[in-house]
């Protein structure tokens, strides 16, 4: 098992797990681990600014810091200087599916080769002496070697594996299919981490039963509802979990337009536009939510996004939200087995 004080995860989103994000989301509970946006490694050392910006630890929460690239002298070099800057786990991105990253054959392109896979691993183990895990799909164009990329992984040096079990060539379409994860956590004696489609509390617990991962990952579901961490360790601990209004979710909304305003190079761009980004994620809890975030849309400053946030979310009582920690109005569609 991991040793984290939950079995959760924030999953690394690239432009999305600033360090200010990743901070909000430690401060509301229930969440193991939070993860960084991937660190692009090249031929050129790493940057100092590149890390400073990255390794920036939420309180109370440990930080996993993801590198990406495909030269293992580099990696090797890149993983160490990470380790040593305080990342509590070093994580190597096999997993983005993008066509601008598998160009420059890192990512998910990775998994096509298996042999350059444990060469690159073997490298950043060498140099970090604390946690080491891998991030990847089930396969590049298909499924069929998932296993022998595990056990390579395994061979290398890895402290555990998350799994994400989409291939490259389905993006984010599609039901993720939990059989993967299954696959692996009976095949390998590293820890397996489950992620994809676990878009309720009620579904990571019922990965964790169905596949016997380790942990679960969340990414996208976090940002949809942001109280899905601290739903899973109510679960876990046989509360009665948390189920927001809408004068809750305006009032985070209200918090984050704050946080965002006053750290705007944390986030790196404009604090309305991650508003925007994020009012859009929410609204896929709300009944009409293309026509919700058609309107965010719209809206152009601070004061017009809270102004419509208070309107239309406000008087929604909780059964009037999808955000239940069993997801009773099924806005989203879970993973299945």
């Amino acid at each position: 098992m991991l040793d984290f004080r939950h079995p959760t995860l924030l999953a690394p989103m690239e432009g999305v797990t600033h360090p200010l994000l990743r901070q909000i989301m430690a401060e509301r509970g229930g969440l193991g681990v939070v993860c960084t946006e991937f660190v692009r490694i090249g031929r050129s050392p790493l940057s100092p600014k590149a890390l400073v910006r990255e390794v920036v630890k939420a309180e109370g929460v440990p930080l996993s810091v993801q590198v990406m690239g495909n030269e293992a002298d580099k990696m090797g070099e890149a993983a160490g200087v990470v380790a040593e800057a305080g990342a509590d786990v070093v994580d190597i991105n096999l997993g983005c599916p993008a066509p601008r990253v598998v160009r420059k054959g890192v990512g998910s392109a990775m998994l096509k080769d298996v042999g350059l896979l444990g060469e690159v691993v073997g490298s950043m183990r060498a140099k970090v002496p604390g946690l080491l895990s891998a991030k990847i799909r089930a396969g590049f164009d298909d499924a069929s070697n998932v296993l022998e990329i595990g056990r390579a992984l395994e061979r290398a040096g890895i402290d555990y594996l998350v799994v994400h079990p989409r291939r490259r060539c389905d993006f984010y379409e599609g039901v993720a299919d939990w059989r993967t994860i299954k696959l692996l956590k009976e095949a390998l004696r590293v820890p397996v981490v489950g992620n994809g489609d676990v878009w309720y509390a009620s579904d990571a617990l019922r990965m964790q039963r169905e596949t016997g991962c380790d942990a679960v990952m969340i990414g996208r579901p976090a940002l949809r509802n942001p109280w899905i961490f601290e739903q899973i360790a109510d679960l876990r601990a046989g509360r009665q979990p948390r189920r927001p209004s809408g004068s809750e979710l305006v009032g985070f909304i209200q918090e984050i337009a704050q946080r965002y305003a006053e750290h705007e190079l944390a986030v790196r761009e404009t604090s309305v536009g991650k508003l925007k980004e994020l009012l859009g994620y929410l609204g896929r809890a709300v009944a009409d939510q293309r026509a919700f975030q058609r309107s965010v849309l719209r809206l152009n400053t601070r004061s017009e996004i809270l102004a419509h946030a208070e309107a239309v979310l406000r008087p929604l009582p909780p059964a009037g939200l999808d955000l239940g920690a069993d997801g009773d109005l099924a806005l989203e569609r879970s993973g299945q087995v």
